[in-house]
């Protein structure tokens, strides 16, 4: 989907910014911006959409979101109420490539983190004693002094510049070109859809949602996600039968029912395409 250039605020004086965000929500504009973002999740879960990639999130998340790579995080309706006092808390790291100068990246000594920005373009998981590491030092982060600050950044991007902690998260590299009718449009569609997943959408619905005929809808969906609507509805349906799964209270057959498939068999199927293994493997995976 098309998303909508985001412009970070950071101040004349810094190169880069650090942020620690409690909100009663993580909003729900997908957009992109040309700065790279380490984005570190301690309270919150629900829905992310980086790229191509619809899944999961909760506390204790942390990614590296590559320059110009569409990204939002939704948090569940389920959470919100349940969490109406406590919000959600995040710390955010926003830099662009050349924030340490023009010719950083040339240096002899830094091709490691030239690599590590190529494959953030792709998003990365971060994992591990890795993710722990990280923890730290954006905490650390967001009281330093300014130059203190600049070299805590530098040690995390060592950090993960050479780690084999890390995960890919899109299938491609995705960008975007975007305008303001686009993006809500497809914010639209998003949000219409984490709120209907467990009930029956048609393309009919869908595509009066987007103000666009069927054949027109599939044919900018399929454009804008590179797949078609009812591949995201599945994997957006696959990821809370997940949460549900996880949280070990009801039964499989209650998840199909409750992430909005019409039968086992079909839930079985979709569930193993998406995630490579069936619904009690995944979950007998997770609890071990």
């Amino acid at each position: 989907m098309k998303p909508h250039f985001h412009k970070v605020p950071i101040n004349a004086q810094d190169s880069f910014t650090v942020r620690h965000d409690i909100k009663p929500n993580f909003g729900n504009i997908w957009h992109y911006h040309p700065e790279l973002e380490l984005h570190y999740v301690i309270r919150g879960e629900g829905v992310r959409f980086i790229g191509d990639n619809v899944s999961n999130f909760s506390a204790g998340e942390i990614l590296l979101v590559g320059e110009n790579l569409p990204h939002t995080w939704r948090c569940n309706e389920a959470y919100l109420q349940e969490n109406a006092d406590l919000k959600v808390e995040a710390i955010l790291m926003q830099f662009r490539p050349d924030c340490f100068g023009r010719d950083f990246l040339n240096l002899a000594e830094t091709q490691s983190i030239r690599r590590l920005y190529e494959r953030a373009l792709r998003g990365l998981l971060i994992k591990g004693k890795t993710s722990e590491k990280v923890a730290d030092l954006l905490y650390s982060a967001v009281e330093a002094r300014p130059l203190q600050r600049l070299i805590i950044l530098l040690s995390i991007l060592e950090i993960l510049a050479q780690s084999d902690e890390l995960e890919t998260i899109t299938s491609e590299q995705v960008f975007y070109q975007s305008n303001e009718l686009e993006t809500v449009r497809l914010n639209k569609v998003c949000s219409y859809t984490l709120s209907n997943y467990a009930k029956e959408i048609t393309l009919d619905e869908i595509a009066s949602i987007a103000s666009l005929s069927v054949t027109s809808f599939c044919r900018y969906f399929k454009l804008m996600t590179h797949k078609t609507y009812h591949e995201f509805l599945t994997e957006v349906r696959v990821s809370h039968a997940c949460r549900a799964l996880v949280e070990n209270k009801l039964s499989v057959e209650m998840v199909c029912s409750e992430s909005g498939f019409n039968n086992l068999s079909n839930f079985y199927r979709h569930f193993k395409r998406v995630k490579g293994v069936t619904p009690l493997e995944y979950k007998r995976n997770y609890l071990q």
